[in-house]
């Protein structure tokens, strides 16, 4: 029997897009037009317009690739003689649907509020928005150790400014969109395995196929989800840091005078910033510092690691914080650094020691965590120094008779660059553990914990990393570690690969890190680092 009309409920259709021909004059944020480039032709959302030179320009977000190659283009790059979809109109609020509607018959007039107290609004929310948002709090000059340094909610260093975001860990960010191959290890999951370990660990809920991860992290962009952090434009151009030039990936909160600079130079050891050569130039030939302003903890025979106190070097930290955010999207705290220690990875020649990346750590984690945020910067990407750092963060873990995790969520390039070294360090293991068997050095298994024991790896991520590689198989009602063919030949890959291209297998020697863990006073309670 066919439903009344009144009773069949309306089917949600996704809006039809507006399509038309368009002018350089009647273009407008929001609009998707077609732009040159690398030789083809994409399709981009225009973010933001100005006028240069006379000429306009437009800032725009091309659809399907990463936000990180966001771009200023001139109008002579969009293709115009093409259709532009045109931005669909603001569905009206809730709010102004119910005032538009008429009122029923039974409802009664509102009271009068004559004569009532106005409730005052909470100024916490305003305080911290302010604090977050305004770059003046960033800047070198003596004035900023008086302004009131926003509450730290929880001490993370990538806690979002609303619930909507997410926090972001970026080792070995690669340049450009990741491909298949840039991953040696099949990264296949297992659904029948490791149960008590994906319930505990939500991150993990819903696992991709190899080519369907790769592709959610082609097209996913940002991975934030508050929309005033995707529509932000980047606001410098480029700058110079020794003797390297980059162009920023993502806005860093720099001040406002700032941004009209064609170059901003940076001091590569003191981190701070100016936006003139002139100024530059003087302050070079008065800076005496040739090393981060902390304790130098490690030492092998090209690279050094120092230990800062966010509290004892707020400028410098904060310095670094603001660089550090040029190249990672969802760092969103950068001025309050005192519950912070910040590892400085360097190398070193006669000129003195180069900031090759870092990683800072809460000096008080309640849920366990060994890194907070973790960058090697671009000039030093794709040559081993990423997988070093993860490797000092487990090394410091060891010290501490813990085992470390980085801060969860992890970003999408975060996940794949601690994936990588997990994958590495978990097979190393196994291939150790098979060999003494064989030489009658041992028996040959070792269980998860012990894998855990041995790398500082906590057992959900042992447990992840196996289920990720195919080696964690369920037999006579057991789970079961298997290192498969498949693993060992993918592993001989990445290492021919490395050697190919010339990549320095580094590894941390244990005998060189001059650190202790610290001591808590009890009477003081207070940490003496």
């Amino acid at each position: 029997m066919a439903p009344r009309d009144g009773s069949q409920e309306r089917i949600n259709t996704p809006d039809a897009v507006e399509k038309g021909i368009a002018t350089v004059s009647t273009l407008r944020i929001g609009v998707k037009a077609l732009v040159e480039k690398d030789g083809e032709k994409r399709k981009a959302e225009i973010l933001s317009i100005k006028e240069s030179k006379g000429e306009p320009n437009f800032y725009v977000h091309y659809e399907d690739f990463n936000k990180r190659l966001d771009e200023w283009v001139p109008a002579s790059r969009l293709d115009l003689s093409q259709e532009v979809e045109w931005p669909q109109p603001e569905a009206p609020t809730k709010k102004s649907q119910k005032s538009t509607a008429p009122a029923p018959k039974s409802a009664t007039l509102p009271k009068s509020t004559a004569g009532q107290k106005r409730p005052r609004t909470s100024t916490t929310a305003a305080t911290s928005r302010k604090n977050s948002e305004t770059p003046e709090l960033t800047a070198t000059s003596g004035n900023a150790s008086k302004a009131v340094r926003p509450s730290l909610v929880g001490g993370k260093e990538n806690r979002p400014e609303s619930d909507n975001s997410i926090s972001v860990i970026a080792p070995e960010i690669i340049t450009g969109t990741p491909k298949g191959e840039d991953s040696e290890l099949d990264l296949v999951d297992i659904q029948d395995a490791a149960a008590a370990a994906k319930a505990s660990n939500p991150q993990h809920d819903a696992p991709y196929s190899r080519e369907e991860e790769i592709e959610k992290l082609r097209t996913g962009g940002s991975m934030t989800q508050n929309q005033t952090e995707i529509s932000r434009v980047r606001n410098l151009d480029r700058i110079q840091m020794g003797a390297f030039e980059m162009e920023p990936w993502y806005f860093s909160p720099y001040p406002s005078n700032f941004t009209a600079a064609d170059t901003i130079h940076i001091c590569e050891f003191c981190l701070s910033y100016f936006a003139s050569l002139q100024t530059f130039t003087r302050h070079r030939a008065k800076c005496t510092l040739l090393h981060p302003p902390g304790n130098e903890i490690y030492r092998d025979s090209s690279v050094s690691f120092f230990e800062i106190d966010g509290r004892r070097q707020r400028r410098w930290c904060r310095n670094l914080c603001l660089l550090s955010k040029l190249f990672l999207d969802h760092k969103t705290l950068y001025y309050d650094v005192d519950p912070f220690l910040f590892y400085c990875m360097t190398t070193r020649d006669p000129h003195g020691c180069h900031l090759v990346g870092y990683f800072s750590k809460e000096k008080e984690s309640a849920e366990g965590y060994n890194v907070a945020c973790i960058l090697t910067l671009p000039q030093y990407q794709r040559k081993g120094f990423g997988k070093l750092l993860i490797a000092f963060s487990y090394e410091l873990s060891k010290r501490e008779a813990k085992l470390g995790s980085p801060e969860k969520p992890l970003s999408d390039l975060g996940l794949l660059g601690y994936r990588a070294y997990w994958a590495e360090t978990v097979t190393d293991i196994l291939v150790e553990h098979e060999k003494n068997g064989k030489d009658g050095k041992g028996s040959g298994e070792v269980s998860v914990e012990e894998i855990g024991a041995l790398s500082a790896m906590t057992t959900n991520d042992v447990l992840h990393t196996l289920q990720n590689l195919n080696m964690l198989r369920y037999s006579k009602g057991q789970h079961v570690v298997v290192l498969t063919e498949a693993v060992l030949e993918a592993r001989e890959k990445a290492r021919a690969k490395e050697k190919a291209k010339g990549i320095t297998r580094r590894r941390i020697e244990p005998d060189r890190l001059m650190w202790k863990p610290p001591v808590f006073t009890a009477s003081s309670r207070t940490w003496n680092w």
